[in-house]
């Protein structure tokens, strides 16, 4: 089986139960320190304990997601033919971090991070036992200082009992014996945020930031961009998606949003941070606010499905420069005809796609923003020429 978890949610725990349970015998791996010669101990001493005395071994591998493939796939035969039971734990998604082969081999089991009560109940546990928690020192707790671990730690068991040894440490170095908020803040200054820049929750909380702006809502924006600083992610990474998300999600119908990211980002690029989080929110808030337009996306979108499907078709002849007399030759240029020779600049009946997709639209402005006032000009600009098909059509 996987376990799968945000740190401190018990997965260790778990694995020793169950080994305690079926009282099989318990080896703890762990993927950061040990290497393959060190696996094949362990499944020849499983070998014999299951040959010599009928007693089954559960191999533990914790941070299985560090392993390579080929590492990963050293497991396979010691699973399949049963010599080890194999229960692995992971903080990342076991679809993107454990090979396919081995996946399909377990049962993954989803843990949630512990709720704050749960918590409460654990340091309650630690404060009153004298043999594996602090209950040799004799400390009294207020029910809010507990409450105040248990929010900070955010599900995290270990993080929670390590602040509460923290604060009983602070206590006995000035005497007192009471854990209380003031205790509990003086103890811990800082707590650091769930964020893996590598992992599912990175991509969890950029995917959240995506789609507020997307929906805008400036606010949600906001605190998601910061979630991503805070937890110490790359400003230039933040940059760049709102440079993305500019043109992807606004386009032309908030022109001066592009301009907005692009000039944010040379902001930070000049002030560095922290300085250069102001010019990142003004970003932010602009493009959660801006009208919202994937015009563009569609229209480059049906221009890539069309050169994919009609290949590289020619070029018309009078769109063509004739730059030597054999161009001439063969009507190179011949017919084209300049445009601000006419009213408005506009050559009435001249089209300039391939010829065999002369009346394709492949842009669609929407109703929204600026792109409301192109939608008329536009269409009269496309009667002008020849009566467009449907979107998409060929």
């Amino acid at each position: 089986m996987i376990l799968w978890g945000p740190p401190g949610s018990g997965k260790t725990t778990l694995a020793r139960v169950i080994a305690a349970a079926t009282q099989a015998f318990f080896v703890s791996f762990s993927a950061v320190l040990g290497s393959v010669s060190e696996l094949r101990e362990i499944a020849g001493g499983a070998r014999d304990r299951l040959a010599f005395q009928s007693q089954r071994t559960i191999l533990f591998v914790d941070e299985i997601h560090r392993f390579n493939k080929a590492q990963q796939d050293a497991f396979l035969p010691h699973v399949e033919d049963g010599t080890v039971v194999l229960v692995g734990a992971t903080t990342e998604n076991p679809s993107f971090a454990v090979v396919a082969a081995l996946l399909s081999r377990c049962k993954v089991f989803r843990l949630e991070p512990l709720s704050a009560d749960d918590i409460v109940v654990l340091l309650r546990r630690a404060l009153s036992d004298s043999e594996n928690g602090l209950g040799s020192q004799r400390l009294s707790a207020d029910k809010n200082a507990l409450s105040a671990i248990a929010n900070a730690a955010d599900g995290d068991a270990r993080r929670a009992l390590s602040t509460l040894e923290l604060v009983a440490d602070y206590l006995g170095s000035v005497g007192s014996a009471h854990v209380s908020p003031d205790a509990v803040e003086s103890a811990e200054s800082h707590r650091p945020l769930l964020y893996d820049k590598a992992g599912e929750e990175h991509y969890n909380v950029v995917s959240a930031f995506i789609k507020s702006m997307r929906g805008s809502d400036p606010d949600a924006s906001v605190y998601w961009m910061m979630r991503m600083l805070e937890a110490g992610d790359d400003p230039l990474f933040v940059s760049r998606r709102m440079l993305i998300f500019a043109s992807e999600d606004i386009g032309n119908a908030d022109p001066r949003a592009l301009t907005v990211a692009t000039a944010a980002d040379a902001v930070l690029r000049r002030v560095g941070m922290p300085e250069g989080t102001y010019a990142l929110a003004q970003a932010c808030i602009h493009l959660a606010i801006a009208p919202k337009s994937n015009a563009c996306t569609v229209a480059w979108k049906r221009a890539e499905m069309l050169v994919q499907k009609r290949g590289a078709l020619a070029v018309p002849k009078k769109l063509r420069n004739a730059v030597t007399p054999r161009m001439v030759d063969e009507g190179y240029g011949q017919g084209y005809k300049y445009a601000h020779d006419f009213e408005g600049a506009v050559v009435p009946g001249e089209t300039y796609l391939p010829d065999d997709l002369a009346d394709v639209v492949l842009y669609e402005p929407t109703e929204r923003g600026e792109e409301a006032g192109v939608r008329g000009p536009l269409a009269s600009l496309r009667a002008s020429r020849v009566p467009p098909k449907p979107p998409g059509a060929r």
